[in-house]
Formats: structure tokens, C-alpha cells, sequence
């Protein structure tokens, strides 16, 4: 072997041995901790029931004439695991003019309702007597809790206005009340 090669074949030889004297001695002090973290979603669950369990949520109102009216009682149970901020009344109809002799005039207009927290008779009533063209949007429950259950009463009454009402006779109102619930704000938790 030449004294090239042998030279060479030193020089690997030292330098694979320093890396491993180095490499072999290097030390450090180490730790390790984890967290093992679940993030679970709450529910908002709102159920309408009847005071009477044997009645319907809906309200069937046949062969009215001026001056009938209806009470309507029903809970709105909060079945969830989150307060509700509040619960909105969205109301919605469609009138069937049977004999199309309304000229433009609205059935809705004839109908009065009146909404009442009785559990809160010193707040008066949500709604009193407006005809039920003119309901809006209308904020019936605010801050119930998860379990809570609120009693809601709804008087629906076909207003005798002393005036000429016939051209009514036979109309049909398909009224749709929609309740909708709305969570607290969030918060820091």
C-alpha cells in the first residue's frame, strides 16, 4: 500500500473516530409532559307541548263568527344542555278568499291576538289585542335556562268591529307560528 493511501486510510480513520468520541458523549437532560384536551359542543333543543297533554300544539278554529274567541296555553320547554338568550315568535299566514269578494280587504286584519307570560303578570302582556296582519317578529322567552319550561298563553279572537263582515264568511287563514331559539352569548370559559 502506498504511503498515500495509507496516509489517507489515517486521516478517515481519525476523523470517523473523533465523530464518534463526539457524538457518543454528547448529553443533555430532557422531560415531556402531553394534555389531552375534548371539546364538546352543547345543544339547543326547544319542544312546544300543550298545557293539556292530550291537546295540540296547533290551534283548528272552525265556523267562526265576530266576536268568537280562543285561549291557547302551551309550554315551551328549553330540552337542551345551553340557555336560551331568547326565543322568537315568527308569525306567517296565507288567506283562502273563498268567495273572492274580500276586494283587497285582509282577513288577518279581523283577527286579534293577545300573547301573555302568565308567570310574569307584572311585565303585562307580550301582545295585546294587535290584529295579526300587523305581528312582526315578537320575543316571547329571554334567558331560559337548560331544563327551564315557560308557560305562553295565546288568545286569538275574531274581532266584532260592529261593521258590515260578510264578505268574511267561509275564509280560510292558514297561520303558521314559528318559534325560534337562540343561544347566550359566548363567553370566557
Amino acid at each position: 500500500m502506498s504511503i498515500k493511501k495509507k496516509l489517507g486510510m489515517g486521516v478517515l480513520s481519525a476523523a470517523l473516530g473523533i465523530s464518534l468520541i463526539g457524538g457518543g458523549t454528547f448529553a443533555y437532560f430532557s422531560d415531556t409532559a402531553e394534555t389531552n384536551n375534548t371539546f364538546a359542543a352543547g345543544t339547543l333543543d326547544l319542544n312546544l307541548k300543550s298545557t293539556d297533554d292530550n291537546e295540540e300544539v296547533n290551534v283548528n278554529l272552525d265556523n267562526m263568527k265576530p266576536g268568537d274567541w280562543k285561549v291557547h296555553q302551551l309550554r315551551l320547554y328549553n330540552d337542551g344542555s345551553l340557555n336560551f338568550k331568547d326565543v322568537v315568535l315568527t308569525p306567517s299566514y296565507e288567506i283562502t278568499d273563498t268567495k273572492g269578494d274580500n276586494d283587497g280587504e285582509d282577513f288577518a286584519d279581523h283577527i286579534l291576538v293577545n300573547i301573555i307570560d302568565p308567570q310574569n303578570k307584572s311585565e303585562g302582556n307580550i301582545v295585546e289585542w294587535t290584529p295579526l296582519s300587523e305581528l312582526g317578529d315578537i320575543v316571547v322567552s329571554e334567558n331560559q335556562q337548560a331544563g327551564d319550561r315557560k308557560l305562553l298563553r295565546i288568545d286569538f279572537k275574531f274581532n266584532e268591529n260592529g261593521q258590515d263582515q260578510n264578505k268574511f264568511q267561509g275564509d280560510v287563514i292558514d297561520l303558521n307560528f314559528s318559534f325560534e331559539a337562540s343561544q347566550e352569548d359566548g363567553s370566557l370559559r
